[in-house]
This record gives structure tokens, C-alpha cells and sequence, in this order.
């Protein structure tokens, strides 16, 4: 019988139930499914709030599975406190009321005709309902300059946002002053802050061979080997379909990346067998990666795996499913591959954005020898036995 213990610990400022168990995908998935289930990256583990309602339909749920559940650290603590139920908080569009609400619609409906994805329409959709509400139905001609930096600078100060997030309001309120022709915003002297030229986390090609034999269920190892072999987007991953892999031509075709465009990219060789035990064992209909139901995979699903699998292989690195994009091309400008071709693979639109992977690329940086490193091996051309000298120990005269 599998054993899951419930015990105490201090998260976040407050008291939680922690869940331990013997890793295994069945209980790992029955848990994930528990309706207030929360994983904690700091402590890697999942845990619930503290309540003794929660406690009780926890305790329920695990033992339709007929798991064990040791509880025996909970019960010598002071009665868990009764949970109170919230009124669900009301959304920042629900607030919006009358003009300001149509106004909303009328901006998403722009941006959508503007052929922008959905996702950018939420983010910048979710920006502009927070910039009405700033202006507290103030009249179109009151909006100037000044009233866009105050919304600007409260809300990346009380949001905490990154530069990214920041760059992605400013183009939001842009596209808002375009749509309403308010002239009091002068739209040029809008100006985003500068990119921040951060290198991308990279994994060896050691880590990511661990990382594979560390992914125990098929599925999720053949995503993981796809989105490195290829350098595919999450967004391409979960979005791809059977048609799509070329096992002949080994090609697979990417249709409609980011910036609307399509393109081929390699189908790994070493990963033909994977791949026709994945085809035979879960016989996707439409899409590679399919959910229980047989819809489309969700992003979160990959990430969670990912994490789950960077844990098991001892990765210590932050790892995103981006992380193995990141690796794909390093790793290509490593082995050799022109700048040309890695732009044309990863679909990038300029070859500056390909550039970010020429500082990381260890190929020329190999050839260097570090100066300390020639200061100790002139020091000991003369030894007879150089390889029982380092700087860690005493040198011999």
C-alpha cells in the first residue's frame, strides 16, 4: 500500500500541510487533481493551507485511492483552525462600468483586427482595463503625457513588473492613444525602457541527456527530447500535430510560430525510436500531445514535468521549457552551424536576436588558456612530475 504522510511546516509566513510521498506518476497525478492542491518550489514539495476542512477532504480523497495516510505529526498540534470560505474576488473588467466598458471591448476588438495573438491581446487588454480604472471616468481630453507616467510609475511600482512587462504597457497604452485619437498623448514621447540584455540560462549536453533518462513516463520524455532536438517553442509544441512530423524527410514542420511564420526544422535521428513507441502506445488523434480527453496539452502540464524531472536529475539551474531552446542553438553554434541556419531553425526574424547565443558558445572560448593557468605551467616546467603540483597545494622549490 502506498504511504502519503501529512506533516506541518512554516510557508510563505503561515502554517501549511506538507504531503510527502514515495514518488510515483500515479499518486503525483491524483494529488495534482486535488481541487486547492499548491506546489512550493523552495521546498519541493505540495502542500494545502492549514484548515481542518481542507485536512478532512484531503484525507477523503486520498483514501478513495486506498493510499495510507500518516497524519500522526498533525495530531499532537492545536486544532486546525476552521476554513473560512472567500467571496470570490470580482475581476478588474467586472469593475468597469458603462463608456469605460465599452471602450474596453472596442480596444480588444482594434487589437484583434490588428491581427495580434491572443495572448498579446489579454496582456495588453489586461493593462488598458487598469489605466480606465486609473482614470476614474476622466474625459479623453483630460489624458495627457503626465497622467500616463503617474498610471505608468504606480503601477510598475506597486506590480513589481520587469522590464518586459514594462515594455509590454507602454506598447499597450500606444496602440489605446492610436485607437481613440487622443491627441493630449503625444505618442512618440511614450518611450519604453531599454531591454535588459540578460544571458539565456544554458544546460550542457550532459545535463540535458540526464534530464532525459530522469523522465520516466514516455510522454513526457518524448516532449521534453522534441522541444530540445528541434528548438521548439512551448506554443509550437503543444500545437503540433501528427501531420506535422515528416518521419521520412525527417522534418517537422512548424506552422505558424511566432510572428505568424512557418518553417521546417530537423527531426533528430536518436529520436525515431521514441518516437514510434510514443505513436504506438498512446495513438494521438490530432495533436503529438494530447490530454486525457484528447484535447490539446496544456503548457503548465510541460512545465510542471520538466520541474519534476530537473529535481530528480539533480539540475540545481533554473529550467524552463524555453531553457531547452536556449541549449538547442548553443549548442548548434557549438558544433559548428552558421549563424545563418541557427536563425533560419530557431524562425527568428533578425539576426541579432540570434547573436545572444554567440556569448554563450564555448567553441572559440575552448581555444584560450586561462593566464593563471600558463603562469603555473612555465612555474613548473621543470618538475619532472607536473601533475602532483596545483595552486590548491604548496609549490616546490
Amino acid at each position: 500500500m502506498i504511504k502519503v504522510r501529512l506533516s506541518s511546516f512554516v510557508h510563505r509566513g503561515r502554517r501549511q500541510i506538507k504531503v510527502d510521498f514515495p514518488y510515483s506518476e500515479e499518486v503525483n497525478d491524483h494529488i495534482k487533481k486535488f481541487p486547492k492542491i499548491r506546489w512550493s518550489r523552495t521546498h519541493q514539495c505540495f502542500y494545502l493551507p492549514y484548515y481542518q476542512v481542507l485536512f478532512l477532504e484531503f484525507y477523503a480523497y486520498l483514501r478513495e485511492r486506498h493510499f495510507f495516510v500518516d497524519y500522526q505529526q498533525l495530531t499532537g498540534l492545536k486544532t486546525i483552525p476552521k476554513y473560512k470560505k472567500r467571496e470570490p474576488r470580482k475581476s478588474l473588467i467586472e469593475l468597469l462600468e458603462g463608456r469605460y466598458l465599452e471602450i474596453y471591448k472596442e480596444y480588444k476588438v482594434y487589437l484583434q483586427g490588428l491581427r495580434h495573438s491572443p495572448n498579446t491581446v489579454a496582456v495588453y487588454g489586461h493593462f488598458i482595463v487598469a489605466f480606465l480604472l486609473f482614470l476614474k471616468e476622466k474625459r479623453p481630453a483630460a489624458i495627457d503625457n503626465p497622467v500616463v507616467q503617474r498610471f505608468v510609475e504606480q503601477l510598475v511600482s506597486d506590480k513589481g513588473y520587469s522590464i518586459s512587462s514594462h515594455r509590454q504597457l507602454i506598447s499597450a497604452i500606444k496602440h489605446f492613444a492610436e485607437r481613440f485619437n487622443i491627441s493630449g498623448i503625444e505618442v512618440t514621447s511614450l518611450k519604453r525602457p531599454s531591454k535588459q540584455k540578460r544571458l539565456p540560462v544554458v544546460l550542457s549536453q550532459q545535463e540535458v541527456i540526464s534530464l532525459l533518462r530522469h523522465t520516466a513516463n514516455l510522454k513526457h520524455r518524448l516532449a521534453l527530447a522534441l522541444i530540445y532536438s528541434a528548438g521548439l517553442r512551448i506554443s509550437e509544441l503543444i500545437h503540433l500535430r501528427k501531420g506535422d512530423i515528416d518521419i521520412d524527410r525527417r522534418q517537422v514542420r512548424i506552422e505558424r510560430g511566432k510572428g505568424r511564420k512557418d518553417r521546417y526544422v530537423i527531426l533528430a535521428e536518436s529520436i525515431l525510436p521514441l518516437l514510434q513507441n510514443y505513436l504506438q502506445t498512446y495513438r494521438p488523434r490530432h495533436f503529438m500531445l494530447e490530454g486525457n480527453a484528447g484535447d490539446m496539452y496544456s503548457a503548465g502540464s510541460v512545465r510542471n514535468f520538466l520541474r519534476r524531472s530537473c529535481f530528480k536529475a539533480g539540475i540545481k539551474k533554473q529550467v524552463t521549457p524555453h531553457t531547452l531552446r536556449h541549449s538547442y542553438a548553443t549548442h548548434l553554434i557549438e558544433n559548428g552551424v552558421g549563424l545563418r541556419h541557427v536563425q533560419e531553425l530557431l524562425g527568428h526574424a533578425k539576426p541579432e536576436t540570434t547573436m545572444i547565443y554567440t556569448h554563450i558558445a564555448k567553441k572559440d572560448l575552448l581555444q584560450i588558456r586561462s593566464p593563471l593557468d600558463e603562469a603555473v605551467l612555465q612555474f613548473l616546467e621543470p618538475d619532472k612530475h607536473p601533475t602532483k603540483i596545483s595552486v590548491s597545494g604548496r609549490f616546490k622549490g
